[in-house]
């Protein structure tokens, strides 16, 4: 590929004091993509980097959260074990802080070869230890001043608070300081049944802890009513209380914990717990930014609004990742970063396209998603049809013996073109990213039904979907089609 050419001189040079091609603000996942593409198109870059290096994902979102996960799975299975005849097992936790001296080392060593240790492999990018702020002439980091012409503002998000009456004398915790406890609390009340609400949720039931998940609506706005119908009901038999569509009045601290006072149906009621989780979203870091000093917009959250192309409102300023409030998984903040990075130095040739972006929600079952649900479909004025597929008729779910889930698949009424997917099956967080290559490719329902699928597997359900357009599956015999 063709280097930038802003410079006379051929040499690239990253010496403190000389003028970088790029200053990419924030040195997490985006941040360090960002930076990283514009050197391997020759570009001189200034990585402004505040904290902890690695953001968000390494250090306190998927990598801590989805081990730990993992070991509260473990604890759960040798549980669920019983489900074959025969077999009698359980497991326990025995020390909970042996358990999080192993989580933060994998925390340590990640962040170091895949961040610190990455950055003396790149003589162009200089990083620079300080908070960034823009000013009328440029930014300000550290120390140093850097002109505001080509910028890429990559600071990720922060834990969103709810605007409940007392919240503010409560200490309650975030998804980044659960994740810390020295201590398991007896109880837990989460509020919020998005990802991280249920996540988290689900995680802290299993290593013992009595968990209520409270929230305004449903679990997973934005998944299919079948889908957070059943989870909602395999948590329950796993003995979490789900309290959906209430109404928050006040929060309080007792004498053992906290109280949340709620509407539920229009009567009221008090949830109490040892402790408080808030889990009600994340939002953008540009607080201290002063974005209006470079005449950068923001929406009423603080996002940053961008374009199609992740150019702000002022040209050569672009944005990546969940600073910009939407599509906030660490893989979309990569890919953006590295989008915005290439259009700030070559112009604006790369469209930011996200119609094929899968969602992973690490539940027992996983939940995933790709492309519109049947509603979305239609308000957008398409003909749509579905099929969903109960896991019960999937071989790999039978031998299994857990046929939790389901699968359910949209496609236009006439070309049966494939427009989304859900999946909620233990393995489900692989199992999607083939309808995300059917939907990126534009595949129908009718090709997912002729490809062939390896018997005895979860993605196979994803065929016996397709074939339900047109068959009864009920009356196949294995491997039929």
């Amino acid at each position: 590929m063709d280097a930038v050419t802003t410079h006379d001189c051929c040499a690239v040079s990253s010496k403190p004091g000389s003028t970088p091609d790029l200053v990419v603000i924030g040195a997490g996942s985006a941040g360090f993509s960002a930076a990283i593409r514009a050197s391997e198109l020759g570009a001189r870059v200034a990585l402004v980097g505040a904290g902890t290096i690695g953001g968000t994902c390494v250090n306190i979102g998927c990598v801590p959260s989805k081990t730990l996960i993992r070991a509260a799975e473990a604890l759960h299975h040798g549980t669920a074990a019983s489900r074959f005849a025969g077999i009698a097992a359980s497991a326990r936790l025995t020390d909970w802080a042996a358990l999080m001296a192993q989580k933060a080392a994998l925390v340590d060593g990640l962040r170091e070869a895949k961040y610190a240790a990455l950055l003396p492999e790149y003589d162009a990018i200089r990083y620079v230890e300080g908070a960034a702020r823009f000013t009328g002439n440029g930014l300000v980091a550290g120390d140093e001043r850097f002109p505001a012409e080509r910028v890429v503002i990559a600071t990720g998000a922060s834990p969103a608070i709810p605007s409940i009456p007392g919240i503010g004398d409560v200490a309650y915790l975030t998804s980044t300081t659960a994740l810390a406890l020295d201590r398991l609390p007896r109880s837990l009340l989460v509020i919020g049944g998005g990802v991280i609400g249920c996540e988290l949720g689900q995680m802290f039931a299993r290593f013992g802890v009595a968990v209520t998940i409270v929230c305004r609506s449903h679990l997973l706005p934005g998944f299919e009513p079948e889908v957070t119908e059943a989870l909602t009901g395999y948590l329950h038999e796993e003995g979490v209380a789900v309290r959906c569509g209430v109404s928050y009045r006040r929060i309080r601290r007792t004498e053992t914990g906290v109280a949340l006072d709620v509407a539920v149906a229009g009567q009221a009621e008090t949830i109490a717990a040892e402790q408080v989780l808030v889990a009600i979203g994340r939002v953008p870091n540009t607080a201290g930014l002063d974005l209006a000093a470079a005449r950068i917009a923001a929406d009423a959250r603080g996002a940053i609004v961008v374009d199609e192309f992740l150019q702000t409102a002022r040209g050569g300023i672009y944005a990546a990742g969940d600073v910009t409030g939407r599509d906030q998984f660490v893989y979309m903040a990569a890919y953006g970063a590295k989008l915005a990075a290439e259009n700030a130095l070559r112009g604006n040739t790369k469209r930011y396209d996200a119609h094929a972006m899968p969602e992973v929600v690490f539940t027992d079952p996983q939940a995933a998603r790709v492309g519109l649900t049947e509603a979305e479909a239609r308000a957008e004025g398409l003909a749509a049809r579905s099929v969903v597929l109960p896991l019960a008729q999937v071989p790999r779910a039978l031998a299994a013996r857990d046929t939790r889930g389901l699968i359910k698949l949209v496609a236009e009424e006439d070309s049966l073109r494939l427009l989304g997917a859900q999946i909620l099956a233990p393995e489900g967080a692989d199992v999607i990213q083939t309808a995300v290559l059917a939907i990126k490719r534009g595949l129908t329902v009718t090709d997912l039904a002729e490809a062939l699928f390896p018997y005895l597997t979860t993605v196979e359900g994803l065929k016996l979907a397709a074939l339900g357009f047109v068959k009864d599956v009920a009356k196949l015999s294995c491997c039929a089609g």
